[in-house]
């Protein structure tokens, strides 16, 4: 899930704050048979992501255009299973030995292409995600079935 905002932060207890200025918050949510690629995938798709206004107003500029940040959070509720009882299943979502390192690869794979500043959330940690979406412009991104 990618949101384009004017500022975003994270709390994590006993922590400070990690924040941006204009930008992207990703909600980064990680599936069983994700890898790499899907990664990599990722990163390059929000860096170049046309999603931020040019000088007449049309979303023709992207992150690295804009020189925005991006606050990467790790959200493995992404992949919650709600359609069946009461509570979501989480089945679909990969273990944290598979997620954790891939979500920082995401990070760190946008830090590479330029970036800056690159914020993170803490993976497995209670946070505190605030953020004001500029738009509001919120996209769903999904590598399944992408051309990577």
């Amino acid at each position: 899930m990618v949101q384009r905002v004017r500022r975003a932060s994270v709390a994590v207890e006993g922590e400070p704050t990690r924040s941006i200025a204009h930008g992207l918050v990703l909600l980064v949510g990680v599936a069983r048979e994700d890898g790499e690629s899907e990664a990599l995938w990722l990163a390059e798709k929000c860096a170049h992501l046309r999603i931020f206004p040019d000088l007449e107003g049309k979303m023709n500029r992207s992150l690295l255009d804009t020189a925005g940040g991006a606050l990467v959070v790790s959200q493995f509720t992404l992949y919650g299973d709600a359609r069946k009882g009461r509570r979501p299943s989480f089945t679909l979502a990969a273990p944290a030995e598979i997620a954790d390192p891939l979500y920082r690869r995401v990070a760190d794979h946008l830090r590479g292409l330029g970036v800056s500043p690159v914020a993170e959330g803490t993976f497995q940690a209670h946070m505190v995600v605030s953020l004001e979406n500029d738009g509001p412009v919120t996209i769903l991104l999904d590598s399944a079935g992408s051309s990577k």
